[in-house]
């Protein structure tokens, strides 16, 4: 004999319920009718599978638009706010700012001066001394240069004489060398007249001799021929330098034949003359024999023995070469 079952048990209200909700939630159904086995014409009773998935393939094309969408640009980084620097970045100006650089008074700025100006003073004293000192040894060494210059100077006028002895020779057989050499020199032509030109003509030889001791001096010697103006065959001036340093000369006094003496000539002429003719006409060449009022001064004298004695030729032939 069959066992009987037992009868089903009746569900209450408030369980099915729950059992509705839990199912529709596990279905991910929306809660329509549909969910619940409502039935729709032809449709059996029962949901069809796709329609239960509808609403999740529209979530994911919104999800699927959404990322297709580009979104805004995104944001430039945020600037960092400003903060100042520590004071040990900004250094001594910072610091000189901050704080102002205390007063200095008057007095001490003068105070501090003159501490200066008298340091100052104390070094260019010292300086100058210095410079003193040292210019001395270069005083000295200028005096031990001049004596050796000076005996060397000695030295080669002795080995110079034989070679001015053979010149003057080979001279002596040109017809007016001498006029021709001083007319040629401009600062000796300034001092020729008309006159002193004629009386030049009889000039054979000029000789330069310095004294053994170069430092006292020397002579020059003019030697004449037979002429209308002078007796004199040999007309000289000597220089000399004493020992104090002061400068003296001395000359041959000219023997004038009557009425030949061109320094008096000269001084006559141009006491008659206008002005014009004064300015115009020099003193006579052979007034510089018997001036001896500044015998340091004597530029002619300087002239004939470091210009034209050492190479009269050069004035002799300046002539020919203006006429080439």
């Amino acid at each position: 004999m069959r066992a009987a079952l037992p009868a089903p048990r009746q569900q209450q209200p408030e369980e099915a319920a729950v059992l509705a909700a839990e199912s529709v939630r596990q279905s991910g159904c929306c809660g329509c009718p549909c969910s619940l086995g409502a039935s729709r014409p032809g449709g059996g009773g029962r949901s069809a599978p796709g329609r239960r998935r509808e609403p999740e393939r529209r979530w994911q094309q919104q999800q699927q638009q959404e990322e297709s969408v580009p979104g805004p640009p995104p944001l430039p980084p945020a600037q960092p706010r400003y903060s100042p620097p520590p004071p040990s970045a900004l250094g001594s100006a910072a610091t000189n700012m901050s704080a102002p650089a205390a007063k200095v008074s008057k007095k001490e700025l003068n105070s501090n001066h003159d501490g200066a100006d008298e340091t100052s003073e104390k070094e260019q004293q010292e300086a100058i001394e210095h410079i003193d000192e040292v210019q001395n040894e270069i005083d000295r060494l200028n005096e031990q240069a001049s004596e050796e210059i000076l005996k060397v100077e000695q030295k080669y006028n002795k080995l110079r004489q034989p070679f001015f002895q053979k010149r003057s020779e080979l001279i002596a057989k040109i017809p007016n060398f001498w006029v021709t050499t001083f007319v040629n020199h401009p600062q000796v032509s300034a001092l020729l007249g008309e006159e002193d030109e004629e009386a030049l003509h009889y000039l054979t030889r000029v000789e330069v001799t310095e004294f053994e001791d170069i430092k006292s001096g020397y002579r020059i010697d003019f030697y004449f021929d037979e002429n209308p103006y002078f007796e004199n065959k040999v007309l000289s001036k000597e220089f000399h330098l004493n020992e104090s340093g002061d400068p003296s000369s001395k000359s041959t006094e000219i023997k004038w034949k009557s009425g030949k003496d061109l320094t008096k000539r000269s001084s006559q002429t141009q006491n008659k003359a206008s002005r014009k003719r004064q300015h115009e006409e020099p003193e006579s060449f052979f007034t510089w024999f018997t001036d001896h009022s500044d015998a340091g001064a004597d530029e002619l004298g300087e002239v004939i023995k470091d210009d034209i004695w050492p190479n009269p030729l050069q004035y002799y032939l300046e002539d020919e070469g203006e006429d080439d």
